[in-house]
């Protein structure tokens, strides 16, 4: 088993040599449309196809799959649900969710890149008692970003969202910061903080102290992405005694036309 993991690894390693990037480092290809769970002033290029899978506690999976439609345009939609890694009955989420985003502005030297979208996807379990998901889904959304040389790249993100799962009480517009650090060419270390101002009053999930993530991106081969995240570090969650939630991201990207 021992050698079959090192054999394993060996693989990926030498294959990541040999190939170009997926969106980790600073050789990547394609830009990021999230990081974690905030979204980005990002878009997929015209022409190409994304696939990503988020597995995280509670056997929980969720499935995207994005188009570049046209320049400055992208289009996906997304499924999932909870126990579908493990035993017992698969909760499956009560719909699909969709997303889609247009660049408003290109990033230049003095002004960041802007993207409008919408994104009804939320993450983890779906309480149906709430109409709401444990990660809520950021809604309608307006994301900034700006690169900067240091040390290879810095990434400074920003997002303003208003989530349509308000049957919490908490209706309030929302707010959320993001960094991504490159490590060499291949790997990427990327952050983010939720002011989650629209989860933490009437039957909110959250405390009020906000939601910090951080994740690593690997650029294996060619269009292809692993990631490795912990969320809720400052354990916001009510009904959880624990933090840094341990989540596996995956993220294929290829060209169609």
């Amino acid at each position: 088993m021992k050698f079959t993991l090192k054999l394993f690894l060996l693989s990926l390693i030498s294959l990541s040599s040999l190939f170009a990037q997926g969106t980790a480092g600073t050789s990547a290809k394609f830009e990021y449309r999230r990081l974690i769970d905030m979204p980005t002033a990002g878009v997929l290029e015209r022409g190409y196809t994304g696939l990503s899978l988020d597995v995280m506690p509670y056997g929980t999976v969720i499935s995207t799959i994005e188009v570049g439609v046209f320049d400055n345009f992208s289009f996906g939609i997304s499924f999932g649900g909870s126990n579908i890694i493990g035993t017992g009955k698969v909760e499956w989420y009560d719909r699909p969710g969709v997303n889609a985003r247009f660049r408003l502005i290109d990033e230049s030297t003095s002004t960041p890149a802007i993207v409008v979208g919408f994104d009804s996807q939320g993450k983890g379990r779906y309480f149906s008692n709430l109409h709401r998901y444990e990660i809520k889904s950021p809604g309608f959304f307006v994301a900034a970003a700006k690169n900067f040389d240091f040390l290879g790249y810095l990434s400074i993100h920003g997002v303003m969202n208003y989530s349509l799962e308000n049957n919490d009480s908490d209706k309030t517009l929302n707010f959320r910061l993001g960094i991504e650090k490159t490590i060499g060419k291949k790997v990427s270390l990327v952050a983010e903080y939720d002011f989650g101002w629209n989860d933490n009053s009437g039957n909110a999930i959250g405390k009020g102290d906000g939601y910090l993530n951080m994740g690593l991106r690997w650029s294996i081969v060619d269009g292809f992405t692993l990631g490795a995240d912990l969320r809720d570090l400052l354990n916001n969650k009510k009904f959880t005694t624990h933090s840094a939630n341990r989540a596996i991201f995956v993220e294929y990207i290829k060209a169609i036309f």
